[in-house]
């Protein structure tokens, strides 16, 4: 019944079975390790933001570029404040409204995005704070510049004037005359009774969207190993059945020639004796 196993499509059958399963299981386990890497990266990175929060400030040119090693230090900065911009659409705690972004002119020439607070509500200029005037030196969080459509900052365009909807040099070279550095800082302590906004993780060591689809991939792999081993079981219980059928004499015209191969040898061992004692009872007539 089972000598259909020995057919060269069964071989073919098998062999991809035992080299899939492997397979399967491997990539759905290196999948799994990508996003237990992205969880102790994510883990590492806010626990280097709360640390940095204890380090002495430096000054801001020192930690310049911003990398995942700098994003969050302490950094402190000279200058004057210049133009006010509005970014919208930021949440905190759960609640809409908006940045309050003033640009410190310092010595260099450059100025730096300095976000002074959180302000609930729609966006409006008239409920703003005023920058402090005269000289200031301001502390904060040093964090890299935003890419609009990633980590919930928006791409919108068409902004009223006096809004920004990204924090990055890119975007506010266009909105001032003067050049901006590729960085900005956020107050630790809220300016003009506003709120302060926290300091966030560097990109890319969060748990985002590409973190959950290697989840998602790691179920599809494993769920390919359970799938291979329904579909081989179908296969061979349908073998089972022709088998049977054929045994009975019931076989289908369409059958799969396999099946009718092998349920021939079968009945042909089955028709042996019958066929050896055929002569002798015709020759007793």
């Amino acid at each position: 019944m089972y000598r259909f196993l020995l057919t060269p499509r069964w071989w073919a059958i098998n062999v991809f079975l035992l080299l899939s399963i492997p397979f399967c299981v491997f990539m759905g386990s290196w999948q799994l390790g990508r996003f237990e890497d992205r969880v102790d990266n994510h883990r590492e990175a806010e626990a280097q933001v709360a640390d940095a929060k204890k380090d002495a400030p430096r000054p801001l040119d020192e930690l310049l570029p911003v990398t995942k090693a700098t994003s969050g230090k302490q950094a402190t900065a000279t200058g004057r404040y210049d133009t006010q911009l509005l970014v919208p659409g930021r949440t905190l705690d759960d609640k809409d409204g908006y940045y309050v972004l003033t640009l410190l002119r310092t010595d260099t020439g450059r100025a730096l995005p300095v976000v002074r607070g959180w302000v609930p509500g729609e966006p409006d200029p008239a409920k703003a704070p005023a920058p402090p005037a005269g000289e200031v030196t301001v502390t904060g969080a040093l964090q890299a510049s935003e890419t609009p459509g990633s980590n919930g900052v928006t791409a919108r365009t068409g902004l009223p004037e006096g809004q920004t909807a990204a924090i990055s040099a890119a975007s506010l070279i266009n909105l001032v005359p003067y050049d901006v550095y590729d960085a900005w800082v956020t107050l630790n302590d809220g300016d003009s009774g506003m709120r302060a906004v926290p300091a966030t993780a560097p990109g890319g060591t969060g748990l985002d969207l590409k973190a959950f689809q290697n989840l998602g991939y790691t179920a599809e792999w494993f769920a390919f190993v359970g799938f291979a081993l329904f579909m081989w079981f179908r296969l061979f219980r349908r073998e089972v059945e022709l088998a049977r059928d054929a045994e009975l004499g019931i076989l289908p015209e369409d059958a799969e020639p396999d099946a009718k191969a092998g349920t021939a040898e079968d009945a042909a061992d089955s028709a042996g004796p019958v066929a050896e004692r055929e002569p002798s009872s015709t020759s007793g007539v």
